[in-house]
């Protein structure tokens, strides 16, 4: 099985920008469709982007299309998640998840995917 470690979550601004990190450790994350998800305190979790196995890119959601990157390191088996001119309605706990079956999607359902990371803590101020 494939273990996720998701770092670079902290406090900032609004306006400014975060890059959060995966790194996976017992598999080859690019034999995985890897996803990023957060949740805010009370609400339910919510996809942010996705990417298939092999790397072709699915989809960002609305709330952060424009303002996100998402991009594979293969030689250090980890993504990245890259969020620009943060909002306070960003704040959340994002998690990284992935599976090796998700070949033809949805994407967006968190019950797709099989391994998930701890979570790194976003908190954008006003």
């Amino acid at each position: 099985q494939v273990l996720l470690e998701e770092s670079g979550g902290g406090l900032v601004q609004a306006g400014g920008s975060l890059r959060l990190s995966c790194a996976a450790s017992g598999r080859t994350l690019s034999n995985y469709a890897v996803a990023w998800f957060r949740q805010a305190p009370g609400k339910e979790r919510e996809f942010i982007a996705s990417v298939r196995r092999g790397g072709e890119f699915t989809a960002f959601a609305d709330a952060v299309k424009g303002r996100c990157t998402f991009s594979r390191e293969n030689a250090g088996n980890r993504v990245y998640l890259q969020i620009k001119e943060l909002k306070p309605e960003d704040t959340a706990v994002y998690y990284c998840a992935a599976d090796a079956r998700l070949d033809s999607g949805p994407y967006d359902l968190p019950a797709n995917y099989d391994y998930w990371g701890q979570g790194t803590q976003v908190t954008v101020s006003s």
